[in-house]
């Protein structure tokens, strides 16, 4: 007999699967920074967290940013599985700029400048 409940076991799930994309992308992040990394390099890497991605029971994913995350990485793992050096050279800019979109789809829902929230909470006050 279990001792977690289903629900539980669910929620556990989730937050593994979130935060598998999480470090997904940051490793692509600092993997497009890095001036002095291979193509080999990046393939090994990008694939070994690839595969610790597809061993996690997939989930519904609820946030726009978390869909948009998860179909990116689809997209960049099936479009460098042979990728050569010049190609991953070419690639690095603009997948970089893809992961800032990225990024700022996340914030997008959480910033919100302090002065506009007090003045929002403070409005019925007259």
């Amino acid at each position: 007999m279990s001792r977690y409940t289903p629900k539980q076991i669910e929620k556990y799930q989730r937050q593994k699967y979130i935060a598998r994309l999480d470090k997904i992308s940051k490793n692509l992040f600092r993997m497009f920074r890095q001036e002095d990394i291979t193509a080999e390099q990046y393939l090994t890497k990008f694939d070994e967290l690839k595969q610790g991605l597809d061993k996690l029971e997939e989930i519904r994913l609820d946030s726009e940013y978390l869909r948009e995350m998860k179909s990116y990485i689809d997209r960049l793992y099936n479009g460098t599985l042979e990728i050569t050096e010049k190609k991953f050279l070419d690639i690095k800019s603009a997948e970089m700029s893809n992961l800032n979109r990225l990024q700022k789809l996340k914030k997008r829902v959480t910033y919100k400048k302090d002065k506009h929230r007090n003045e929002s909470r403070n409005q019925d006050w007259g």
